[in-house]
């Protein structure tokens, strides 16, 4: 799987150390850890390969000695890549809680987390389908091993076997062996199968780790849509106040204007009643001297 893109870092201009508190340090930081998280999930791709080497290799040898080796390997590397896995879980989980500053740094925080989630996903997912495939294959081994005991055996028997592999180690295929005819090749059979029980038990663990594991993952992205569907929400009803209040506003000033303005042209009006009363006084005074 090939790897993000790393961002650029961000630096001083004049090659001096900013304030610790300042954006520039903050978002090296912050490119800092997406880096460092992108290695990991690299790490994660390999250890996946490896461990699909190493189930082919338990599958395929023949000597005891060997394949007990390959399964010590096999169990150090799982545990290793289980660490890692959990690691990669909470630095994505503490990024998705850092308060994201505004403006234009907000929008990169917000994708390059998305981007290093999305691909921690995608190596989750390709490890559990490394380990379906696997168990299938554990399983098909067990099918061949039981039709040794009992060729003529149906497939709805050969499904209870595989199945009580899986759960208790293989009563029922030891019951089978019992009544085989082929003694010597059933016992070797049966002692695969043994084996192999706790072969297919370690990858429905690891499955189901890896199944809690996505599902985590994929709740994070729900909560956080929650959360950014919120924000937007209240945005806009922010900006849907701010416009009603504008609107009330311009109403507001056209009224007051517009009194105003009435004002004024009752004054004129008045005004005008007086200069007319007074002039019509001063005609009337005057015609009587």
């Amino acid at each position: 799987m090939s790897g993000l893109q790393s961002p650029d870092r961000i630096t001083n201009g004049n090659g001096a150390g900013a304030a610790p508190n300042s954006g520039a340090d903050a978002m090296t930081t912050f490119y800092n850890e997406i880096s460092s998280i992108q290695d990991q999930i690299r790490q994660l791709d390999i250890n996946v390969s490896k461990i699909s080497d190493l189930h082919s290799r338990i599958l395929n040898q023949m000597d005891e000695a060997l394949r007990k080796q390959t399964e010590a390997v096999l169990d150090e590397l799982v545990a290793e890549t289980r660490t890692l896995n959990n690691e990669l879980k909470a630095r994505i989980l503490d990024l998705e809680k850092q308060p994201t500053p505004p403006g234009q740094d907000a929008r990169i925080r917000k994708n390059q987390t998305s981007l290093v989630r999305a691909k921690f996903v995608e190596a989750v997912q390709n490890y559990q389908q490394v380990e379906q495939q696997y168990r299938k294959q554990y399983e098909e081994r067990v099918r061949r091993q039981f039709k040794i005991v009992k060729p003529d055996a149906t497939d709805e028997e050969v499904k209870a076997v595989v199945e009580d592999v899986q759960g208790s180690g293989g009563q029922v295929f030891s019951q089978a062996l019992m009544s085989s005819n082929h003694y010597g090749e059933s016992r070797a059979a049966y002692r695969e199968v043994q084996e192999r029980h706790e072969d297919i038990r370690k990858i429905e663990r690891t499955l189901a780790e890896l199944a809690q594991l996505f599902n985590d993952m994929n709740l994070l992205v729900v909560q956080q849509d929650d959360t950014i569907n919120a924000i937007e929400t209240s945005a806009a009803q922010v900006e849907g106040d701010t416009e009603a209040g504008l609107a009330h506003t311009e109403k507001a000033v056209k009224s007051a204007r517009s009194a105003r303005r009435k004002r004024w042209i009752c004054f004129f009006i008045i005004l005008i009643i007086l200069l007319v009363i007074g002039l019509a006084v001063g005609i009337t005074v005057g015609n009587r001297k």
